[in-house]
Order: structure tokens, then C-alpha cells, then sequence
């Protein structure tokens, strides 16, 4: 079974994390393939994602602990870069780094059912990224929900600013859809410019995310055409000939 799958509604992406037997947690292949998939978004000409999970019972309920993932790998501006919007549908339990890349997208829509819950102080697990939640909620609600670990409500989530919608189990897509296709008729190259300005120049970067963004820069050095080109030049004795890619 593929464990990430990838529907299009028109001008809409329909990213699912699929691996409903194991309440949609996400092992290191699933996160790198959900990267690939929302990298492959950004690069497409489809106007608004939504990422969701398969079945009732969980959006996702974060790293698998038996192969632990790269779980950063799959929020957006952490794992890649986002200029497009993207929403989170959420139905049942949402946890761990599965609830910060809620956090890190632009809206949500949840489930009446739906918990969230980031429980790694008491699990003994963090990349720290978590930190950013502080910026986006108000600090003691940070706190709370960071240290305690326990589980909150659709309602409660909604009301400390997580949650845009709040609406029955079973018209969560729906409504994420409709809200898609409304973002999807609008001027792309606004929302663009407004969430970069948000995101690089209002909300705050906790030490996790600029030390992964940092990481990124270097990687795509290292993988670089110019950089095979600088080594073989060096190794034949030649001046270089970069391209800048």
C-alpha cells in the first residue's frame, strides 16, 4: 500500500498520509516521501495543498517509534520552502511533529473529534522545533502544551488560534476543500508575497528551524553541479566552468 498519496481537485493538491493501520504514523521513508510530494506542490502549478490523513481515527499520530523519521521533513517552510497556501484537514488524533506541521501550515480545519497533542517531554524525544509554537499561540498556551503533553480539544484549539473551522467529523475535507478552491481564485502572486513576508520577517524562527534552514543552504552546495565541477577541476588541474547550479 503507498503509504503518501497525492490527488488533484482542479487547482487543489490532495496530499494524504496513508498508513491508517497504524494511525497514519509517519516512519523515515514517509516523511522523505512527503517532502518530495509537498516539494513537488511547490514546483507544480497547482494553487492551494491540503494535507490530510487516512480514515477517522488520526490525522497522524506523529513519528513512528520504531523508525524514527525526520519528521521535519514534512512541515512546511521547515522541511521545504512554501509560498504557496496550504491547509491542514484534521480529523482524530494529531500528534507530535504531526501536530506541528499543522502548526506550520497557513489553515486548518478540524474535526469535532479531533485531539492534538505534543507529548515528547514525557516520551524524552525532541528536535526542538516545537519551540515555534510559541510564537504563533500565546507563550503560557506554548507552555502548556508543550510541557504537560496532555491531549486538547477541536474547541480548545480554535480558541487559542490553531484552528480557523471547526465542523463535523465527516465534512472536514469538504470544508478544507472549499476553502482550497476559494484561495485557489485569488491572486497567487499576493499570498505569495504576503507569506514570505510573514513568515521571514514577522513570525519568529526558533534555534531548530534556522539551524535546519542553514543545513538546507549548505546541502544544496554540496550537491551541486559547481561543487562535482570545482573537484573534478581541482583533481585535473584545469580552471573551473560553473553553471551556478
Amino acid at each position: 500500500m503507498q503509504n503518501v498519496l497525492v490527488n488533484d481537485d482542479g487547482p487543489v493538491r490532495i496530499i494524504t498520509i496513508n498508513r491508517p493501520e497504524k494511525a497514519n504514523s509517519v516512519n523515515s521513508a514517509m516523511a522523505v516521501a512527503l517532502q518530495d510530494a509537498l516539494i513537488a506542490f511547490e514546483a507544480s502549478e497547482q494553487r492551494v495543498a491540503i494535507i490530510t490523513g487516512a480514515g477517522p481515527k488520526a490525522f497522524s499520530t506523529g513519528a513512528d517509534m520504531r523508525d524514527i523519521p525526520e519528521i521535519w521533513r514534512m512541515m512546511p517552510t521547515v522541511g521545504f520552502a512554501s509560498q504557496k497556501p496550504i491547509i491542514a484537514a484534521v480529523n482524530g488524533w494529531c500528534v507530535g511533529g504531526a501536530f506541528m506541521t499543522v502548526v506550520m501550515c497557513d489553515l486548518c480545519v478540524a474535526g469535532a473529534s479531533a485531539r492534538f497533542s505534543y507529548p515528547e517531554a514525557r516520551i524524552g524525544h525532541s528536535g526542538g522545533v516545537a519551540a515555534a509554537l510559541a510564537g504563533r499561540v500565546p507563550h503560557k498556551v506554548a507552555m502548556e502544551i508543550l510541557f504537560l503533553g496532555d491531549a486538547i480539544t477541536a474547541q480548545r484549539a480554535y480558541d487559542v488560534g490553531l484552528v480557523n473551522k471547526v465542523v463535523a467529523d465527516d465534512e472536514v475535507l469538504a470544508e478544507a476543500l472549499k476553502m482550497a478552491h476559494q484561495l485557489a481564485g485569488y491572486a497567487p502572486m499576493v499570498m505569495a508575497m504576503l507569506k514570505r513576508f510573514i513568515t521571514d520577517k514577522v513570525l519568529p524562527k526558533g534555534p531548530s528551524e534556522l539551524m535546519l534552514a542553514a543545513q538546507a543552504e549548505v546541502r544544496s552546495v554540496f550537491n551541486s553541479a559547481d561543487m562535482k565541477e570545482g573537484l573534478a577541476a581541482f583533481a585535473d588541474k584545469r580552471p573551473p566552468s560553473y553553471a551556478g547550479r
